[in-house]
C-alpha cells in the first residue's frame, strides 16, 4: 500500500512540473515576471537546478530583452550562462534537448543587449569566443546568427554559392551589386516562410521600377514530408513541387540550393532576410518572419 500511495505521488509530482517551461512563458506573455520566478523558484526547490529549469529560466532574460529592459535582460543571461556551465560539468551540451537551448539563449540575450548598450565589439568577441567554444554542437548556428546580426550588418555581403539552381540561375555569385537585392532564405517545411512569399512577391512588384531583386536560398535536410530518409534527387523533386505550390508569385527568383549559404549567412532561423544595399552592403539582417508594412519600410531605405 505504501508502495502504490509513493509511486502515485512520484507520478503527480512529475506530472505537475512536465510543464514549466509553458507555465514560464504563460506568465511571461502576461508580463507576470513575479507569476514566473515564483513558478521557478517552486520547480527549483522540488526538481533542484536541471536542463528543464534552466530552459525555463531563460525565458526571464529573453521576455526582459523583448522589453529592452536590458540591465534585467543581462542579469537573467548571465545567471542562465552560469547554471548552464555548471550543468556541463556533469553532462555533454547535446545529451538532452534543454540545456542547448538554455545556454544558447543565454548567449543571444547577453549579446544583443551588450551591443544595445553600445558594446557591439564586445558582443562581437563574446560571440566569437563561445563559436570556438561549441562548433560542432546544436546551439553553433544560433551563436552564428547573433554574430551576424551583430557583423553582416554594413559590410559587403557574402558571395553565394550552389550546387544546384532552382527557377532562374545567377549569372554570378554576387550578381546583386548595384541593384538593391532581397536574400530570403527559406525551407520546403517552413509555414512562415509561405506565409512571407506572397508578401515578398507583392514588395517585388511594388519596387520593380527601382531594380529591386529577390533571390531565394534553399538547402537539403535530408528528408520530405512523406519520406525520412530522402536521397538528394527525391528531396530535390519535394522542394520544386513545394516552390510551385506556395512560391507561384516568384517561379522566377533563383533559387541556389546550397548548406553553405545558409552556414555563411547564420540563417538558423526560417525565413531569414537580410536586405543588401546596390553597394552589395548588408543594410538589414532579419530572422523570422516580416509583416508586409515593415518589410516595405527596410526595401524603401535600399531603393532610394
Amino acid at each position: 500500500m505504501r508502495f502504490r500511495v509513493l509511486l502515485v505521488t512520484v507520478l503527480l509530482t512529475a506530472s505537475a512540473w512536465a510543464g514549466i517551461v509553458d507555465d514560464v512563458r504563460t506568465a511571461l506573455d502576461q508580463n507576470n515576471f513575479s507569476a514566473a520566478e515564483a513558478a521557478l523558484s517552486t520547480y527549483r526547490g522540488q526538481q533542484g537546478v536541471n536542463p528543464e529549469y534552466l530552459e525555463a529560466y531563460s525565458w526571464l532574460g529573453r521576455q526582459a530583452l523583448q522589453q529592452r529592459d536590458y540591465d534585467r535582460a543581462a542579469a537573467y543571461a548571465k545567471q542562465t550562462k552560469t547554471l548552464a556551465l555548471e550543468q556541463l560539468k556533469q553532462r555533454k551540451l547535446d545529451a538532452e534537448p534543454h540545456l542547448p537551448v538554455a545556454l544558447g539563449a543565454a548567449y543571444e540575450v547577453e549579446s544583443q543587449t551588450m551591443a544595445a548598450k553600445g558594446q557591439r565589439t564586445q558582443a562581437v568577441a563574446l560571440l566569437q569566443a563561445a563559436l570556438a567554444k561549441y562548433e560542432n554542437t546544436s546551439i553553433e548556428a544560433r551563436l552564428r546568427k547573433n554574430l551576424n546580426l551583430l557583423s553582416l550588418q554594413g559590410n559587403t555581403a557574402p558571395a553565394l554559392k550552389a550546387d544546384r539552381y532552382l527557377g532562374a540561375t545567377m549569372a554570378a555569385p554576387d550578381q546583386w551589386k548595384g541593384s538593391p537585392t532581397l536574400l530570403f532564405f527559406w525551407a520546403h517545411w517552413c509555414g512562415d516562410c509561405k506565409g512571407e512569399a506572397p508578401i515578398i512577391a507583392r514588395l517585388r512588384t511594388e519596387f520593380s521600377n527601382t531594380g529591386f531583386k529577390v533571390i531565394g536560398p534553399t538547402r537539403l535536410y535530408g528528408y520530405t514530408a512523406r519520406i525520412e530518409h530522402a536521397s538528394p534527387s527525391d528531396e530535390l523533386q519535394y522542394i520544386e513541387a513545394v516552390r510551385r505550390r506556395f512560391y507561384s508569385g516568384l517561379l522566377d527568383m533563383p533559387v541556389p540550393v546550397s548548406t553553405y549559404n545558409f552556414d555563411t549567412y547564420g540563417a538558423s532561423t526560417t525565413p531569414t532576410l537580410v536586405l543588401l544595399d546596390r553597394a552589395g552592403r548588408v543594410a538589414w539582417y532579419h530572422p523570422g518572419a516580416v509583416p508586409y508594412g515593415e518589410l516595405r519600410s527596410e526595401i524603401e531605405k535600399v531603393t532610394r
